[in-house]
């Protein structure tokens, strides 16, 4: 006699977790922070109409499997306080099929935190939903006043910021694989809980103002009862018009776009940003809640363009260094237009074509076979020369999209936000060590991901025309 067995309930995948928590994170950031809704409504627009006048961008897009991902695509940030939060935290962004990605210290620019970004790796998952959370923890060794430091450190040690069924539920999907639909949904709204804003204090109104004048990002991560989302960012595919178009909206923007200057051919990561919120708060104490304001939170806005390689981004540096160490970046206008003016003069020593970006070995991009070519290798040998493949047409390339983060703009939005007066500078410098040890985990290096992407792309490339192992031949 045969017995019959319930079937197991199948798994959700990650790529879908990811998006329902993306979704999710932001209906509620819209409203905590109306003017995030304002803001993705100029973004669309913006987009939509840049779209329009390059049709040859769009076709690319398309192309590429990127078209579809640009109205969802969203980037986070959190600070952590502790080693045991980051730990945590690496599991539950598992959960979503995310892995933190690149090391970044941002204590050499003032900001005493670390951070990694946690976002998917493989290209089917980035096309999905390339959510990514710039996440950072707060040095505490960087607080000179011991005592401070120690109140800091006993603060921290009591908070827990996840619920007990989120980290139930990060357990099943580590012992079983993955979540059913039910425990993704649960898990989606167990794990916003951690993100939510709270506008009460845990500390009194004297320990915050003598953490906020150690530092006002130190008064943000220790003082609240968890690690607040403090901005959501949408992709544009322009963003000189959403600076320009955002007073029209009621939204005042910072100077300086950070990052490199506007360009025919974009490289790296272009941001600009709101002013943070001024949130009412109310503080612990013994005569009972005392009112405050907190001012933490912003909008960002960002543009993305192609990975460089090693060699292209020891030449950004280069070049943005040159350029910040002899033209101070101010919030008045005529120091913004100075600094804009100087950077566009600098970065004409980075070619602004693909074809010369690529040749130079300065980017990274992904390689395809043409219809042409793979009508040729059927009646023809082939060139088997890479370049000779291109120039006939028969391969083609697009440029593969930088996924991360620069920390030299990293900081200047911190500071933008947090206050211009919070210039600090830090004797302890990176720790990627100690980092790694609190994340339990390796970060992966984001170049040679991109190196990988390449590689994997030329490789399948010409094979569809025929042809294996030959290799590209880039200028030294």
């Amino acid at each position: 006699m045969s017995r019959s067995f319930p079937m197991p309930q199948a798994f959700v995948s990650r790529d879908r977790i990811r998006s329902l928590f993306t979704e999710a994170m932001s209906q509620m950031y819209r409203a905590e922070v109306p003017q995030y809704g304002t803001l993705i409504e100029l973004v669309a627009d913006v987009n939509a109409g840049y779209l329009e006048k390059d049709p040859d961008l769009r076709d690319r897009l398309a192309r590429a499997g990127e078209l579809e991902r640009i109205d969802v695509e969203r980037h986070g940030a959190i600070r952590l306080g502790t080693a045991d939060e980051l730990f945590t935290i690496r599991r539950l962004f598992a959960v979503m099929g995310m892995q933190p990605v690149g090391y970044y210290d941002l204590s050499v620019a003032g900001v005493p935190v670390h951070s990694t970004s946690f976002r998917p790796i493989d290209e089917a998952a980035l096309n999905v939903n390339p959510f990514r959370v710039f996440t950072s923890l707060l040095r505490l060794e960087l607080i000179e006043d011991e005592g401070l430091r120690g109140e800091a450190e006993a603060i921290l040690a009591k908070r827990r910021i996840y619920t007990p069924r989120a980290v139930t539920l990060i357990e099943r999907h580590e012992q079983n694989g993955g979540l059913t639909k039910a425990e993704a949904m649960e898990f989606v709204a167990e794990a916003l809980e951690t993100f939510r804003w709270h506008g009460e204090a845990t500390v009194s109104a004297d320990t915050y103002k003598r953490l906020h004048d150690a530092h006002r990002l130190i008064a943000d991560v220790v003082s609240f009862k968890g690690p607040h989302i403090n901005h959501l960012t949408p992709r544009t595919l322009d963003i000189d018009a959403v600076q320009a178009r955002m007073p029209e909206r009621g939204i005042t923007p910072k100077a300086v776009i950070e990052g490199p200057p506007r360009r025919h051919c974009d490289i790296l990561l272009r941001q600009t940003s709101f002013k943070a919120l001024e949130e009412m708060i109310a503080f612990s104490g013994d005569d009972g809640a005392m009112q405050g304001t907190h001012t933490a939170r912003f909008g960002e806005i960002e543009q993305r363009g192609v990975a460089l390689t090693a060699k292209g981004r020891t030449l950004y540096d280069q070049l943005l260094a040159s350029v910040r160490g002899e033209v101070q970046v101010g919030d008045g206008g005529a120091k913004a237009g100075a600094y804009d003016d100087e950077l566009a003069a600098r970065f004409k020593a980075l070619p602004d074509s693909w074809d010369e970006l690529r040749r130079e070995n300065l980017a990274f991009f992904r390689y395809s076979a043409t219809p042409a070519g793979i009508a040729a290798a059927a009646g023809s040998t082939l060139p088997g020369d890479p370049e000779a493949l291109i120039a006939s047409g028969y391969l083609t390339f697009t440029p593969i999209v930088y996924e991360d983060f620069l920390p030299v703009s990293a900081a200047g939005i911190f500071q933008s936000n947090l206050g211009t007066d919070q210039q600090q500078n830090y004797a302890t410098r990176s720790n990627r060590d100690a980092f790694e040890a609190a994340l339990g985990a390796t970060v992966q290096d984001e170049l040679a991901l991109y190196a990988e992407r390449q590689a994997a792309s030329l490789d399948s490339a010409l094979e569809a025309l025929g042809l294996v192992g030959l290799p590209l031949k880039t200028v030294a």
